[in-house]
């Protein structure tokens, strides 16, 4: 993997963490599956496929339902034709004004300069607590 890919994954973590989602999808393959964590808020709908689908059924709803969400890189990890991200989930449930702290960590598969597959893991035991 290339320090290219890297730098596509930490761009895409600066355009989220400044609410630039547009940029987030620009960085994307117009054919991006998005896998989301079983148990997830997001997990209904899952899996996404295409740019439309994530736009309206991820950013959208996280805008809606997390606003001002961001997500702390603690390592990124060279993983061979994925890049792996550790970090944590911080931000405000909109519905209950419950703060969230939630450990996660994502697989970016990238080809070709976008990202055509992401996969989530994360705690949903806190992001279930938030919503209460």
């Amino acid at each position: 993997m290339s320090q290219g890919n890297i730098g596509l994954i930490k761009r895409i973590y600066e355009a989220f963490n400044h609410g630039n989602f547009p940029a987030v999808l620009d960085l994307f393959d117009q054919a991006v599956e998005w896998v989301a964590a079983d148990n997830s808020p997001l997990a209904d709908r899952s899996p996404y496929y295409g740019l439309d689908e994530v736009r309206e059924g991820v950013f959208m709803r996280i805008a809606a339902g997390f606003p001002g969400l961001t997500i702390r890189v603690d390592e990124l990890i060279d993983a061979g034709d994925k890049i792996v991200m550790l970090g944590v989930y911080q931000g405000v449930r909109k519905a209950t004004g419950k703060q969230i702290q939630a450990q996660v960590a994502h697989i970016w598969t990238p080809a070709a300069g976008k990202v055509i597959r992401f996969q989530q893991y994360t705690d949903t035991w806190q992001l279930a607590e938030s919503g209460k």
